[in-house]
C-alpha cells in the first residue's frame, strides 16, 4: 500500500504513526491537485469561458461524489474549510438564533475542541446550559448516559462517532435514534470515521454530520457538513460576500438556499476538485479487511506495550488510536526521542483538555494508524521507545 503514497518514497525511512491528525495523500489526490493547478486553474461558478466551466464542472461534480459517498442528495452537502468550520456554521447559524437561556446542549467530556468550544460559547452567549456527559475512559461512551440527560429543554446533541485521544468507538445510532423520538437535532463529528467506516447518513438519520477531507486521504482546507432536509433550510449563513447572494440591493439582500447559502467568497476549489479523488480511491478499498489489518496492529501494540515497565495505555483502544504515558517522562520527550528515528507521533492534548482534565493527565503521546502502516512500524516503534525512556530516565 505505501507505494500508492508518494511522501515514503521521498522518505523511505519514515515511520508516519499520527493518522488521527492527518492522513497521507495518495498518487491520484496529488496528481488531481497538481493537474489542477498546472493546467485548470480558474475561479469557479461565476466565469463563463471554458477553464472557469470546467472547474465548476468539477466541483460540482465533487459535490456529487461526496453525496453519493455518505448516500444522500448534492443538495445536502455543503463544503467548508474543515469540520472546525462545519461544527461552527451549525452552531452559529443554525443553533444560535433558536437557543433560549433555559435551555441546554448536550455533549461529552471526550470531545475535541473543535465540537466543544463552539457550543460551549454557544450557551454563554445566550445564557443556556452547555451540559456534558461524564466517561471513565475504559469503555466507549455510555448511551444511555447521554439519552438519560436529555429534556424537554435539549435544543441539540453533539457527539463524536470515535474519540480521537482513546481510540474507543461510539455507539451513536441508540443515541440518534433518541433524538429523533424526541424531535432533538443531532450532530456527529465523523472526523475520525469517515475514512474507513461505512457512513450512510440515510440509515443513520442524523440532522447534522461533519469531516475534514484530509483525515480521509484528502487534502487541506476541505470540510464537509452533511445536512439533512428536515434542518438544512434552517441554517442560516454567517459569513456573507459573493457567490451566497441571490439578490442584492442597497435597502436588503436576499440569499441562496443550502449548500450554496454558505458559499461566501472563494472556494478551495483545488482542494474540493482533489477531495473527489480521494473519494475514489476510498471507494475501491476493502473497508472492512482495512480495519481488520488496522485492529491486529493495535491489539499487537497494546500487547507489546504492556511488557515495558511504567507505561500505561489511556482507556481501551479500538480504532488504530492508541494514547500512553510512561511514569516521570513528559509526553512531549518521548515523542522527540522517536523523532530522532524517523518515528512520527503526537503528544499533547490532543485538543482534548477537558478530557485530559477528568483524567488528572498533563497530555499522552498518541499513535495512530492507517492503511499503510505495518508491523515492521509497530517493530521500529517498540525499539525506539525503549531505547528513548533508557536515555530519558
Amino acid at each position: 500500500m505505501q507505494n500508492r503514497f508518494p511522501i515514503f518514497k521521498k522518505h523511505p525511512a519514515l515511520v508516519y504513526l499520527d493518522n488521527a491528525a492527518t492522513t497521507q495523500r495518495p498518487d491520484l489526490v496529488i496528481e488531481s491537485l497538481d493537474n489542477f493547478n498546472r493546467s485548470e486553474n480558474a475561479n469557479s461558478h461565476r466565469g463563463i469561458y471554458s477553464l472557469s466551466n470546467k472547474a465548476t464542472q468539477q466541483f460540482e461534480n465533487s459535490r456529487t461524489s461526496t453525496a453519493k459517498f455518505l448516500n444522500t442528495d448534492k443538495e445536502n452537502i455543503a463544503f467548508t474549510t474543515g469540520t472546525t468550520e462545519s461544527i461552527n456554521f451549525v452552531a452559529n447559524g443554525f443553533l444560535k438564533s433558536r437557543l433560549k437561556d433555559d435551555e441546554n446542549v448536550v455533549s461529552t467530556i471526550l470531545e475535541h475542541h473543535s465540537n466543544f468550544v463552539p457550543w460551549q460559547m454557544c450557551c454563554q452567549q445566550v445564557g443556556a446550559e452547555f451540559r456534558l456527559i461524564d466517561s471513565d475512559a475504559q469503555q466507549p461512551l455510555n448511551a444511555s448516559l447521554v439519552i438519560n440527560s436529555l429534556d424537554s429543554k435539549t435544543r441539540m446533541i453533539a457527539i463524536q462517532h470515535i474519540s480521537n485521544t482513546l481510540g474507543t468507538v461510539n455507539e451513536i445510532s441508540e443515541i440518534i435514534e433518541a433524538a429523533r423520538s424526541r424531535n432533538i437535532p443531532i450532530l456527529i463529528d465523523a472526523a475520525q470515521s469517515a475514512a474507513l467506516y461505512q457512513l450512510d447518513v440515510n440509515e443513520l438519520d442524523c440532522d447534522f454530520l461533519v469531516f475534514s477531507a484530509h483525515k480521509a486521504f484528502g487534502p487541506f482546507g476541505v470540510g464537509i457538513l452533511y445536512a439533512h432536509d428536515r434542518v438544512k433550510d434552517d441554517i442560516q449563513p454567517t459569513n456573507y460576500g459573493g457567490g451566497m447572494v441571490k439578490e442584492v440591493s442597497t435597502k436588503e439582500t436576499s440569499f441562496k438556499s443550502f449548500p450554496y447559502s454558505l458559499d461566501a467568497g472563494t472556494s478551495n476549489v483545488a482542494g474540493i476538485i482533489g477531495w473527489s479523488s480521494a473519494i475514489k480511491f476510498l471507494n475501491a478499498l476493502d473497508k472492512d479487511s482495512e480495519r481488520k489489518k488496522i485492529k491486529t496492529l493495535t491489539d499487537y501494540t497494546i500487547t507489546e506495550f504492556s511488557k515495558i515497565n511504567d507505561l500505561e495505555v489511556i482507556g481501551n483502544p479500538q480504532a488504530g488510536i492508541i494514547s500512553f504515558t510512561v511514569k516521570d517522562i513528559h509526553p512531549h520527550d518521548i515523542a522527540t526521542e522517536l523523532n530522532e528515528d524517523n518515528i512520527a507521533v503526537r503528544a499533547g492534548m490532543h485538543c482534548t483538555q477537558p478530557l485530559m482534565d477528568r483524567l488528572k493527565l498533563n497530555g499522552t503521546t498518541r499513535v495512530s494508524f492507517s492503511i499503510y502502516n505495518t508491523k515492521e512500524d509497530v517493530d521500529k516503534l517498540l525499539g525506539s521507545l525503549q531505547t528513548a525512556i533508557k536515555f530519558l530516565r
